[in-house]
């Protein structure tokens, strides 16, 4: 079982989802390089669980 991902992140992955779709893929590192692309600066705790969680959705998406 995981560890639970806090409401923030997913409020934010939810939004960079719905805003550019085409940007993420299921491949974890290269949505971590694509966050650290956008002006807003994340902390490495915060990039990695929102490209994780976007990761997760994308592989869910697929299927």
């Amino acid at each position: 079982m995981g560890k639970a991902v806090p409401r923030a992140i997913k409020m934010r992955a939810n939004t960079l989802i719905r805003l550019l779709p085409e940007k993420f893929s299921r491949d974890f590192e290269k949505n971590k390089r694509v966050i650290d692309s956008f002006d807003v600066q994340f902390s490495k705790v915060d990039r990695n669980l929102i490209a994780g969680f976007i990761t997760r959705k994308m592989a869910d998406k697929a299927n």
